[in-house]
């Protein structure tokens, strides 16, 4: 994709974050912007300061997880702004603990919002662009998660290494359908975001109140800790995804580092080894 100039893009999870920072990468290029969010204090504001400083955005209150809210947000696209030529399936929640320690609810709630989501975003919007017969671009974001298998993180892995799988499904079906619409996978892995604080979007019908143990609330604090100490910013993953959509880059891995660990995931499967836990002490 080469020409952004009056294009529309649409972001999930963009009132904060990694959402937030990729549609303002999009709105400096010119771009028409839909801010889609499940928290409507947070979604108003951001986009707010979006037309404050001149660019052309709403936003709309959207729940990923569901797939009518996910429909009438191509819908409130379409009749806001006619078309749609970059889609962001960014919205995410991280849950972390034994694997056989979560519930059903937490299954749920993750299931839902990082592969249901996608889910969702790719098959309604992908139509729209083929239609279009134009250039365009999705953007799924998944997490290095998707590449590695972790400790205390396989709920989160489990979706993460489903959006990397659909990602690169969709890039074979694209491929033999289109020469206009490309996509990417977006693998990030630390970024000062609010995504250890997910629990705040938790629906109420999901939530367990299932106290958690010292050691998982240990895990919590490193991983806040790891999050908020991010030497990428925001704001530096976005110019990366920018680049990755005008070059057709498919891995969008913004932390050159962790690809070391990748390999190493990668040899056990060919070596036939025994997982090695890559998680740095």
């Amino acid at each position: 994709m080469k020409t952004f100039t009056d294009k529309v893009a649409v972001v999930t999870g963009g009132a904060s974050g990694l959402g937030r920072a990729m549609a303002m990468r999009f709105a400096r290029e010119g771009m028409k912007i839909v801010l889609a969010d499940i928290e409507p204090d947070a979604l108003d504001t951001t986009a707010a300061e979006f037309r404050e400083a001149g660019h052309d955005a709403i936003g709309v209150k959207c729940d990923v997880a569901r797939a009518d809210d996910v429909e009438a947000l191509a819908e409130k696209t379409l009749e806001t702004f006619g078309a749609v030529h970059i889609m962001c399936n960014n919205a995410g929640v991280a849950d972390g603990g034994l694997v056989w320690e979560h519930s059903v609810k937490d299954w749920e709630w993750s299931m839902g919002v990082n592969v249901w989501g996608v889910i969702h975003g790719v098959r309604v919007f992908t139509p729209i662009m083929l239609k279009q017969d134009s250039e365009a671009h999705i953007v799924n974001t998944a997490s290095v998660a998707g590449l590695l298998t972790l400790p205390r993180m396989g709920v989160y892995c489990v979706t993460k290494h489903a959006v990397v799988s659909l990602s690169e499904c969709l890039h074979h079906d694209l491929v033999s359908q289109s020469d206009k619409v490309r996509c990417s996978v977006l693998c990030p892995a630390y970024v000062p975001t609010r995504i250890t604080d997910s629990e705040r979007n938790r629906p109420e019908h999901l939530r367990t109140g299932r106290p958690k143990s010292e050691e998982d609330q240990r895990r919590d604090e490193n991983l806040r800790h790891a999050v908020e100490s991010g030497r990428i910013s925001p704001d530096q993953v976005a110019e990366t995804v920018f680049d990755a959509i005008r070059n057709e880059r498919f891995y969008v891995l913004t932390h050159q580092r962790i690809k070391p660990s990748v390999e190493t995931r990668m040899q056990d499967i060919l070596l036939d080894r025994l997982p090695t836990n890559t998680l740095p002490e």
